[in-house]
């Protein structure tokens, strides 16, 4: 089947080490990331040596990024709309403690 001896249950033996190594759940995610790996370099290289990114790379950049959305926009506000009354409530205890040195003080001198 293949040339210099290696045979076909060469290549299961060396699945079944790469199974009992890595484990069957982690080779899915493995092989994924290999593969999205090797679609950017592909990407990159044709880059490189064209000038011009090919079609599917730019289809590929823009599923990596989704566009902005409204509620992705409006979740924002209301992050920072909290954040904002957050910093305000900290700033009126921190007034509020620096005020009690003083009452203690004008309690020890009475």
């Amino acid at each position: 089947m293949f040339a210099n001896g290696f045979q076909g249950w060469h290549l299961l033996i060396l699945v079944l080490i790469v199974v009992i190594l890595f484990g069957a759940k982690r080779l899915p995610d493995a092989a994924r990331s290999i593969g999205k790996s090797m679609k950017i370099f592909k990407a990159e290289t044709k880059d490189m040596a064209g000038g011009d990114k090919a079609p599917e790379a730019q289809d590929a950049e823009t599923k990596q990024i989704p566009p902005a959305t409204t509620a992705t926009t409006t979740a924002s506000s209301a992050q920072d709309q909290q954040v904002a009354d957050l910093q305000r409530q900290l700033d009126e205890l921190k007034k509020q403690q620096a005020a009690k040195p003083a009452e203690q003080a004008q309690k020890n001198a009475s």
